[in-house]
């Protein structure tokens, strides 16, 4: 462990401090937690935008009684959802104060306290690993990468928010002529090129290339990609309901469609992608599950040169 914190120590700190300071007392991490869990069961505008994130899970959890890691699932949320879909979860976070009152209150079952770029897991202890919306906090996220495919047996599901310009051929040749004649000329037109955040880490984003080299460089056998505009949520969208006579979902709804479009002619890349990468080729019911679900599949050739593949 003393290896791991040798690089961005100060980050580690904050993180393991950052929900602590938002919710300094056992009461009010409760009162969050009675707010808003059991997501199956509440119709608001924040419920609608997690469900966009779940979505991407629901051909995984088809299956029953498969058993999952949840990576920095601070609030226990992403197992929650899991378990209603009659599968095990495990959730898993840097400082789990908060997830020790969710194993309290009931919403889960299990809990673990795990650097996910060290992991106290055995090789394929888990089917599934899923880490939603927490990749791009991690210090070192490739690290995170390797230990989060060395637990999981069957693959591993990464929910983050896409690079766009590795999407956008044209802006990256227009930003390799700027940062050749002047490289702050880049900064001032991609301004977020060098993001951070408050707790200090540096926010990596993820694209579907990197999650193929990922896999080409393991020997694995297929990934899938799923594209989703999720990126809606603001102060007091749980009091919104989700009522198309409801002038406020009503603009988001729209403006979801709009953008779901735009993606789909590849005019625009999406705000988020998930990334399952697979460990093993999954039967034709999961295949075709995936098709149906938005998912894009891409099979990964053999290393020609490597007599186990």
């Amino acid at each position: 462990m003393e290896a791991q914190q040798m690089f961005n120590k100060e980050s580690y700190e904050r993180h393991q401090q950052w929900y602590n300071l938002q919710f300094p007392t056992e009461q009010s991490k409760v009162d969050y937690l009675k707010k808003n869990s059991n997501i199956l069961h509440k119709d608001n505008l924040g419920v609608w935008i997690q469900n966009i994130f779940f979505g991407c899970l629901d051909p995984l959890l088809a299956d029953i009684n498969q058993k999952w890691l949840t990576i920095g699932d601070a609030y226990g949320f992403d197992a929650q959802y899991i378990i209603g879909k009659n599968n095990f979860a495990t959730a898993s976070d840097l400082n789990i104060d908060f997830l020790q009152i969710s194993k309290k209150e009931g919403l889960i079952d299990n809990i673990s306290s795990q650097n996910a770029e060290h992991l106290s897991y055995n090789n394929d202890q888990f089917d599934f690993l899923l880490c939603k919306e927490a990749y791009h906090h991690f210090p070192r996220p490739y690290a995170a990468l390797y230990e989060m495919i060395r637990v999981a047996k069957k693959a591993i599901v990464v929910i983050e928010p896409q690079d766009p310009v590795s999407k956008m051929a044209g802006l990256l040749f227009f930003l390799n002529i700027f940062s050749a004649l002047k490289s702050n000329i880049a900064n001032l037109i991609w301004k977020n090129r060098f993001s951070y955040e408050p707790v200090g880490n540096f926010v990596y984003k993820i694209s579907e290339r990197e999650m193929e080299k990922f896999a080409a460089g393991l020997n694995l056998p297929l990934v899938a990609f799923k594209k989703i505009n999720p990126n809606f949520y603001f102060r007091g969208a749980d009091e919104v309901e989700c009522t198309l006579k409801n002038p406020r979902f009503l603009k988001v709804f729209f403006k979801k469609k709009l953008l779901d479009g735009l993606v789909k002619i590849r005019l625009i890349p999406s705000q988020v992608l998930s990334a399952i990468v697979f460990k093993e080729i999954p039967d034709e019911t999961l295949l075709m599950a995936l098709k149906n679900g938005g998912y894009q599949l891409v099979y990964i050739p053999k290393n020609p040169y490597l007599t186990e593949c």
